[in-house]
């Protein structure tokens, strides 16, 4: 008897929306980790996206209005290169 179930089972998503929000997911942590790593707070970001603290947040947690094309660009604005993103998706 199966004793556990995914994520994808109890909210019966496709394959492609699991991968969907898998991608979205690392994405969302990769900005998270650079910023970090920039040793930049959130205010600091987002000043340099252009955007608000409160937007950072939500794009660092992968929140549903945020779209994958916001952060890929914010992760290019604050200096990841295609290389770095490619292994986000990839794990290369």
């Amino acid at each position: 008897m199966k004793t556990t179930i995914t994520v994808q089972e109890l909210f019966k998503l496709s394959d492609e929306q699991t991968a969907f929000i898998e991608i979205k997911a690392r994405l969302a942590v990769a900005l998270a980790k650079l910023r970090s790593r920039q040793q930049l707070t959130q205010v600091e970001a987002a000043r340099k996206l252009g955007s608000s603290q409160s937007r950072l947040a939500k794009m660092e947690s992968a929140d549903k209005t945020v779209s994958l094309d916001l952060l890929v660009r914010s992760l290019l604005t604050l200096g990841a290169n295609r290389r770095e993103i490619a292994e986000v998706l990839f794990g290369t």
